[in-house]
């Protein structure tokens, strides 16, 4: 692991990230320079003395924008930045789909499910860090936060149809193919570990970005 990284993870964990360190070939030109303005809006907060939050919004926060949220989490933590706060909500509250809970299980998290309609799991990459708890909810919950957040839109629908997010002070398109189309399918598990990969490998790419600066 990166030296900057001094907490314990959870082994298959830390080989994950350890494999995403190294893929950074993988993103293209046109979603580097996406990122790189998510790096610069959080350089710009952090140069002000001033926290970053962080709002990842979907239609129905139960896939990618919890993915987002719990791998921008965890890539600070890897990069001991502190004061990132991660946060995710939909335009409407469903469940976190447990597809991609187990997807992200497979990628080394452990996670606690208390059951229920629309559980409330606690993520976790080391006994040494706090869990993340996360459950769906609207982007306007009262866990998340009212004001002087970024509020970055990671599935189309949502970024189209949601001109306008109250609170936000800058907002972000950083859209990617939702796994749910393969549902049902031979290909169901496939796609939803590459969509883990692929925002894991994009947002440990921007974190780094904001730690070298």
């Amino acid at each position: 692991m990166n030296a900057k990284s001094a907490i314990k993870w959870y082994p298959s964990l830390q080989a994950y990230i350890k494999n995403l360190l190294e893929e950074g070939s993988l993103i293209s030109k046109e979603r580097k320079e996406v990122l790189s303005l998510l790096a610069n809006y959080m350089a710009q907060k952090k140069m002000a003395g001033q926290p970053v939050s962080l709002n990842f919004i979907c239609t129905h926060n139960s896939r990618r924008s919890h993915i987002s949220q719990i791998w921008a989490a965890t890539a600070a933590t890897y990069y001991k930045l502190g004061g990132i706060e991660t946060f995710s909500g939909g335009t409407e509250a469903t469940a976190f789909n447990p597809r991609a809970v187990a997807a992200m299980e497979r990628a080394g998290f452990q996670i606690k499910n208390p059951g229920g309609s629309n559980p409330h799991y606690e993520f976790s990459f080391s006994q040494e860090a706090p869990a993340l708890h996360c459950f769906s909810k609207t982007f306007d919950d009262p866990f998340n936060p009212k004001k002087d957040f970024a509020a970055i839109m990671t599935c189309s629908d949502a970024d189209e149809n949601c001109p306008f997010i109250s609170g936000a002070e800058w907002r972000l398109s950083l859209t990617y193919e939702d796994p749910k189309e393969a549902d049902g399918t031979p290909e169901e598990t496939e796609r939803y570990d590459e969509r883990v990969r692929q925002i894991g490998r994009e947002i440990f790419y921007a974190i780094h970005l904001l730690q070298s600066t």
